[in-house]
């Protein structure tokens, strides 16, 4: 295969690395590789899978400081917060190994004379992952650790963005004692991913990216008969009742819509305050807003690097400039922010108020620093308008009242429903969307479900 990956850091505007795609060959040699190691592991008692996996997290924590710097580099997250991914791996890691002996124990299924009876879950045979850049390692262990403790054979297509995430996992796994050819990674380009998609040795899919990503996984696995798993896009909203603690609401949605550069599937991309506390909720978020340093990511004071790419920062501008062209009025002065350069990926922070829904900042998702914030008068029209949406990932409340908010909740289409949190994946939930946000679950003990497949056991005993 002719070509090469390269990762242009949108620190400095670099190649920081540079990599060949796998050859046909390399391919098919991952993939028979992995069909035979299922094999094997599948059979290794999960006991020991859970001590093998347990010294690969080890082996990633020990890493951190390294793991941080190249997350930085590949993708522009500030050096201050990197090291924070590597602390949510190791909470989500840690969990699914501690809960998998329950979740995948045999199901009971009630005593009948004369039979032993029951389902026993068995994993599925080669699971592969496609992950993104934006939280390479968050988003990636969701679906990697589970699938080899279920039994499953793993191989990782990573982002083009960040193709040393898939290079430590294998190294990590490789100090950690894990048996040739049961995680393997591949760096391919989109018609080769496609046809890793096609492959008949490939069981099961699981996709983090844009929907457009999404249908591409479902078209090449048509006709396959096999699971796919799709944590796609996301518009989150959120909803500032009257009776909310506005200081902890506006200092927590600030942090929810611009930490990472706004590039999270749920990020908060949306707000609806409620008339009675509207401007002073503006007020302080606007304020709040102002104060983030925007610049080199690498150095300890910057709190809002660059996004990922010129194009994606100017993707956010064009929605902008459509907003205000339509009414919409910006609060936060650009040129207060001397890093913000048109035609780079940094871009300061912006907050929009008078906005409404013909408005694409408003139901488009934008992946970046900008948020739209509405006037509502009443719970009721807060839930139309947080439901007026093509996505359905995670929506909040921000309010006094749980039963206010298990109520509005009920009625707001989503996977995640937060109160006085957001941009938050608890793993003893399970992670999900609905509409264009994608279909399956991972975390908790729901997520080994789409991993394993049940098998039913009829044992006549006595005759």
């Amino acid at each position: 295969m002719a070509g090469k990956l390269r990762t242009i850091s949108p620190v400095d505007g670099r190649v920081y690395v540079e990599r060949p795609y796998a050859a046909d060959r390399d391919v098919a040699v991952a993939l028979h590789q992995a069909r035979r190691a299922h094999e094997i592991w599948r059979a290794v008692p999960l006991a020991e899978r859970a001590e093998v996996l347990t010294r690969t997290v080890d082996a990633v924590v020990a890493a951190k400081q390294r793991i941080a710097e190249e997350i930085t580099w590949q993708m522009g997250r500030p050096i201050r917060y990197s090291p924070g991914e590597v602390g949510g791996f190791e909470e989500r890691a840690r969990h699914m190994i501690a809960i998998a002996a329950d979740a995948l124990k045999d199901v009971a299924v009630g005593a009948k004379p004369g039979f032993n009876r029951f389902i026993r879950r068995q994993p599925l045979g080669v699971v592969l992952v496609i992950a993104p850049w934006n939280y390479p390692w968050l988003t990636s262990v969701n679906s990697v650790v589970p699938a080899l403790m279920a039994g499953n054979s793993v191989i990782l297509k990573h982002s083009a963005q960040t193709p040393l995430v898939a290079e430590r996992y294998a190294e990590t796994f490789k100090t950690a004692g894990l048996p040739t050819g049961v995680f393997q990674f591949l760096h391919l380009d989109h018609a080769q991913t496609e046809r890793v998609i096609k492959a008949p040795e490939v069981n099961f899919v699981a996709f983090t990216g844009s929907v457009a990503g999404g249908r591409m996984v479902e078209g090449a696995a048509q006709g396959r008969f096999i699971g796919v798993g799709l944590e796609l896009g996301g518009k989150d909203p959120a909803y500032v009742r009257q009776d909310a603690d506005l200081k902890r609401a506006v200092e927590n949605l600030v942090d929810g819509a611009f930490f990472n550069s706004g590039q999270s599937c749920c990020g908060i991309e949306r707000i609806y305050v409620h008339e009675q506390v509207y401007d002073d909720f503006v007020e302080g978020y606007a304020d709040l807003t102002g104060k983030y340093m925007l610049g080199d990511p690498t150095k300890p004071e910057t709190t809002l690097g660059p996004m990922v790419r010129a194009e994606a920062a100017d993707f956010v501008r064009g929605q902008i400039v459509e907003a205000v062209g339509k009414g919409a009025r910006a609060l936060i002065d650009a040129k207060k922010f001397p890093a913000d350069k048109l035609g780079t990926p940094y871009m300061a922070p912006q907050v929009l108020i008078d906005v409404d829904h013909t408005m694409a900042v408003m139901t488009e998702e934008s992946f970046g620093p900008v948020v739209g914030i509405m006037k509502v008068a009443s719970d009721q029209r807060a839930v139309e308008l947080m439901n007026d949406s093509r996505f359905g990932l995670t929506a909040s409340v921000w309010t006094t009242n749980e039963v206010a908010a298990n109520r509005i909740g009920n009625q707001v289409d989503t996977g995640t429903w937060f109160m006085n949190r957001c941009d938050y994946l608890d793993p003893a939930l399970a992670w999900t969307g609905v509409k264009e946000s994608g279909r399956g679950c991972t975390l908790s003990a729901l997520g080994y479900e789409a991993l394993t497949r049940p098998k039913s056991f009829h044992l006549r005993v006595k005759t």
